[in-house]
Protein backbone atom coordinates (compact mmCIF):
# COMPACT_ATOMS: atom_id res chain seq x y z
CA UNK A 1 0.00 0.00 0.00
CA UNK A 2 1.32 3.47 -0.91
CA UNK A 3 2.67 5.68 1.87
CA UNK A 4 2.18 9.47 1.79
CA UNK A 5 4.95 11.62 3.24
CA UNK A 6 6.89 14.87 2.89
CA UNK A 7 10.49 15.79 2.19
CA UNK A 8 11.85 19.08 3.55
CA UNK A 9 13.51 21.60 1.23
CA UNK A 10 17.29 21.16 0.99
CA UNK A 11 20.05 23.35 -0.48
CA UNK A 12 23.38 21.72 -1.25
CA UNK A 13 26.43 22.10 -3.49
CA UNK A 14 27.58 20.08 -6.47
CA UNK A 15 31.01 19.98 -8.08
CA UNK A 16 31.17 19.98 -11.88
CA UNK A 17 34.00 19.18 -14.26
CA UNK A 18 34.10 20.27 -17.91
CA UNK A 19 36.59 19.08 -20.51
CA UNK A 20 37.00 20.98 -23.77
CA UNK A 21 38.92 19.55 -26.71
CA UNK A 22 41.08 22.35 -28.09
CA UNK A 23 42.70 21.84 -31.50
CA UNK A 24 44.26 24.12 -34.07
CA UNK A 25 45.69 22.82 -37.33
CA UNK A 26 49.35 21.95 -36.90
CA UNK A 27 49.11 21.79 -33.09
CA UNK A 28 48.60 18.91 -30.69
CA UNK A 29 45.12 18.25 -29.38
CA UNK A 30 44.76 19.73 -25.90
CA UNK A 31 42.24 18.98 -23.19
CA UNK A 32 41.25 22.08 -21.25
CA UNK A 33 39.76 21.15 -17.88
CA UNK A 34 37.62 23.47 -15.79
CA UNK A 35 35.87 22.75 -12.51
CA UNK A 36 33.43 24.69 -10.39
CA UNK A 37 30.95 24.22 -7.60
CA UNK A 38 27.51 25.72 -7.20
CA UNK A 39 24.56 25.42 -4.87
CA UNK A 40 21.15 24.26 -5.90
CA UNK A 41 18.04 23.18 -4.16
CA UNK A 42 15.51 20.44 -3.78
CA UNK A 43 12.21 22.16 -2.88
CA UNK A 44 9.88 20.64 -0.30
CA UNK A 45 7.86 17.77 -1.74
CA UNK A 46 4.79 15.77 -0.72
CA UNK A 47 4.19 12.48 -2.48
CA UNK A 48 3.18 8.88 -2.00
CA UNK A 49 4.72 5.62 -3.15
CA UNK A 50 5.18 2.03 -2.15
CA UNK A 51 7.18 1.58 1.08
CA UNK A 52 10.96 1.65 0.76
CA UNK A 53 13.03 -1.48 1.08
CA UNK A 54 16.33 0.49 1.10
CA UNK A 55 15.68 4.26 1.22
CA UNK A 56 19.28 5.39 0.64
CA UNK A 57 19.68 3.18 -2.42
CA UNK A 58 16.24 3.97 -3.86
CA UNK A 59 16.66 7.77 -3.58
CA UNK A 60 20.31 7.82 -4.72
CA UNK A 61 19.59 8.64 -8.38
CA UNK A 62 16.23 10.37 -8.01
CA UNK A 63 15.68 13.31 -10.38
CA UNK A 64 15.07 16.82 -9.10
CA UNK A 65 14.34 20.20 -10.65
CA UNK A 66 17.11 22.75 -10.05
CA UNK A 67 16.93 26.52 -10.38
CA UNK A 68 20.58 27.49 -10.93
CA UNK A 69 19.79 31.23 -10.97
CA UNK A 70 18.06 31.10 -7.56
CA UNK A 71 19.23 27.91 -5.82
CA UNK A 72 17.49 28.53 -2.51
CA UNK A 73 14.12 29.59 -3.93
CA UNK A 74 13.20 27.29 -6.81
CA UNK A 75 9.44 26.86 -7.22
CA UNK A 76 9.92 23.17 -8.11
Amino acid sequence: MAESHQHDAVVHAHDHMHVTHYHRPGEDLTHLVASYSHEHNHPALSHSHEPHEDMDKEHLREGHVHDHAHPSASPA
